[in-house]
């Protein structure tokens, strides 16, 4: 396939869009609106990306309304090999499936940014649990095109395979109560049909349970399962310490190289939490991206736990107006133990664990569904490792962590 005629064929026709919506603004100003803001961000490639986000909705529906865009489009201010890029999604409801809270809809997704192609439809139902928008399950089928066709933007390019590909996926996401406290239970399967790469089969569940223990103490468990066939390419594969390359995609700080400053991935010191999530290996796991070669395993399990103690810092914030119900600072125990099979390029299969203590300050305004939108950064202390590579087993060691283990 032709990356830079596909390339350019894109960019053409995002240019004959933009100008759609607008025009039908300008015939009726109260059927449809569109909400600009400006955009700027930087990554290592493009140096200040620039741009201008667009939202667009029915008047007065607040993103819970028929024909929803969500569009962007930024110019690389460095000129590089393909300095435009952008995302586009379009969202429209299905009235006779949809009700208060449990909406079904169709969603069209379209994206070319860091040197990633990505294009697909969706189907998505929500169905919710009374008022209560933290009570909720969604199903998600979706049909989607993946290729990445510039490596120069990636930090560690052993983490992808070339080709592209076309996958099915379904996704599943519960959550709700029991008698413990809250939980969730979320699924994400997908299987390649075609491209360029040949068949395989990806999978992981993850299951949170959430234990209150008094007003100042908390116990959180997670338990996290991920499997891939042999021919999955690089991007679908896990590690013991972050979550698959393929979801790095999925925030704008990990995107590209140079947006977290690349020392500080370099040493290893700078975690994107997901997968096994066995936070005191992130040195290890780096030590060897840092020599070409990639951490990678087909299949892998892992159990994560966390302690809430008293936060003296932490009540403090909750009693401030406003500040306190969007923002929080924990501090937890922690300890992590998994292992992996189906080794592909490196790794033991032995049983690894860690433990130690960290913090992590989360501002939270949730969306309209009571989603959480916000950021979660985290500073965690693995001072012991069952397997610590020829260092001693306690140690002082710490790591940044962008996003929670447990999101409960």
């Amino acid at each position: 396939m032709n990356t830079s005629k596909l390339y350019y064929g894109f960019v053409l026709l995002l240019l004959a869009l933009i100008g759609i919506p607008g025009q039908s603004q300008s015939q009726d100003t109260k059927s449809y609106e569109l909400l600009p803001a400006p955009d700027l961000w930087y990554n290592d490639v493009d140096g200040i990306r620039a741009g201008l986000r667009l939202k667009g909705q029915v008047p007065g529906t607040f993103d819970d309304g028929p024909h929803r865009l969500d569009f962007g489009v930024w110019l690389g201010t460095w000129f590089p090999d393909y300095p435009v890029s952008y995302y586009v999604s379009f969202t429209e409801p299905i009235p006779s499936i949809s009700d208060f809270g449990s909406e079904g809809n169709i969603q069209l997704i379209s994206s070319m940014r860091t040197g990633f192609h990505n294009h697909g439809v969706a189907f998505n139902k929500r169905w919710q649990t009374g008022f209560e928008e933290r009570n909720y399950k969604e199903l998600t089928i979706n049909a989607r095109f993946e290729d990445r066709f510039e490596n120069e933007y990636l930090l560690y390019p052993q983490l992808w395979s070339p080709g592209n590909l076309f996958l099915v996926g379904l996704n599943f996401d519960l959550r709700n109560e029991n008698g413990l406290g809250r939980y969730s239970l979320i699924t994400e399967n997908a299987i390649n049909v075609g491209g360029e790469n040949p068949s395989f089969v990806t999978g992981t569940l993850d299951l949170q349970q959430h234990i209150p223990l008094g007003e100042y103490f908390d116990f959180r468990i997670r338990t996290f399962w991920g499997a891939s066939t042999n021919n999955a390419p690089a991007q679908y594969l896990f590690s013991h310490s972050f979550k698959p390359a393929i979801n790095w995609m999925n925030s704008g700080l990990t995107r590209a190289k140079g947006t977290i400053p690349t020392p500080w991935m370099e040493e290893g010191i700078f975690q994107i939490a997901g997968g096994a999530n066995l936070r005191g290996y992130l040195g290890q796991n780096f030590d060897v991206l840092n020599t070409g070669a990639a951490p990678l395993v087909n299949s892998i399990g892992a159990v994560n736990l966390e302690a809430d103690y008293p936060n003296p810092l932490d009540r403090a914030i909750q009693k401030i107006p406003v500040l306190g119900g969007i923002m929080q600072l924990r501090s937890y125990l922690f300890f992590d133990s998994g292992t992996s099979l189906g080794i592909v390029n490196s790794g033991s299969g032995k049983l690894l664990s860690d433990a130690g203590l960290g913090f992590m300050l989360s501002i939270n305004i949730p969306d309209y569904l009571g989603k959480d939108r916000g950021i979660k950064i985290r500073y965690d202390i693995p001072a012991w490792l069952s397997n610590p590579a020829g260092s001693n087993n306690f140690k002082y060691r710490s790591i940044i962590g962008i996003g929670a283990v447990i999101d409960l």
